[in-house]
């Protein structure tokens, strides 16, 4: 019973964690707050004034939708591509598309990650699906190997050789049974991965080559602020909390939602 209950309080912490940036990020923008821009790190409104004059309450409503919208769009996209791959090279008959597959994506592991999205988006200045596009693409190695080392005793086992004698359809037997087999690695590396393109999407808007240095974004407001952080603490710490607090929560919702795929196959046997 305390075990469950101390469960229910974690997922009850992470969903807190991770709601209140994702309202912000999602109705922030539709908040009417209209604030005249003032002088520079002053204690006008109820966060003060950042090191243009402008609102920090303002900045944070409507900077959250790149700042979470970047590094959950390209999570998604690398899981697509990756998930994909990994199941077809495990799932495969033929060695030579096997090797196909995934030797091509070792060519980008040894690449340092925060290099290749600097150089995007330096070429693509402030385009926000350029910098998405990137994240995702240095992810995408990595997933595919999960996927398919989770996947290779699904894929080999004789519940598929079954589907296959009846004739099952290739999304049937993959995306569903061996799909299905990758749920708790995948659940185990998501918090992981969504940190890490929070980190890449935040660092890069950081360092001031990613979006426009006048941008609401969390990560840029971060980066434009720290010089005046003595003088005005809210323009750089209510950013940061909001990205602390999302990256915390979703890894406290992905453990649980580890242990869950773990205690399944558990209850199923008894």
């Amino acid at each position: 019973m305390n075990r469950r209950l101390g469960g229910w309080l974690s997922v009850g912490i992470g969903v807190g964690l991770v709601g209140v940036p994702v309202v912000v990020a999602v109705f922030g923008p539709l908040v009417p707050v209209r604030v005249e821009a003032g002088l520079p790190y002053a204690s006008a409104g109820v966060l003060g004034t950042d090191g243009l004059g402008r609102d920090v309450l303002q900045l944070l409503l409507v900077g959250g939708r790149t700042a979470l919208g970047m590094a959950i769009g390209a999570v998604v996209i690398a899981y697509l591509i990756g998930g994909l791959i990994g199941l077809v090279a495990a799932s495969t008959r033929h060695r030579w598309l096997d090797e196909g597959l995934i030797r091509p994506l070792d060519v980008l592991l040894p690449l340092p990650s925060l290099l290749v999205i600097s150089v995007v988006a330096v070429g693509w200045r402030a385009s926000a699906l350029a910098i998405t596009l990137a994240v995702a693409l240095v992810n995408v190695p990595t997933v595919t190997r999960l996927v398919r080392a989770a996947a290779l005793d699904a894929a080999s086992s004789p519940v598929v050789e079954a589907l296959r004698m009846q004739r099952a359809s290739w999304i049937n037997i993959h995306l569903g049974y061996v799909g299905r087999s990758v749920l708790g690695p995948v659940a185990a590396d998501l918090g992981t991965r969504i940190t890490l393109a929070v980190f890449l999407v935040a660092s890069v808007n950081f360092l001031g080559l990613g979006l426009s240095p006048t941008a609401p974004d969390w990560a840029v407001s971060i980066s434009r602020n720290r010089e005046g952080l003595l003088l005005q603490p809210w323009s750089v710490l209510a950013p940061a909390l909001l990205l602390v607090s999302f990256t915390l929560g979703f890894n406290l919702l992905a453990d649980r939602l580890l242990h869950h795929t773990r205690r399944r196959p558990v209850e199923a046997t008894r």
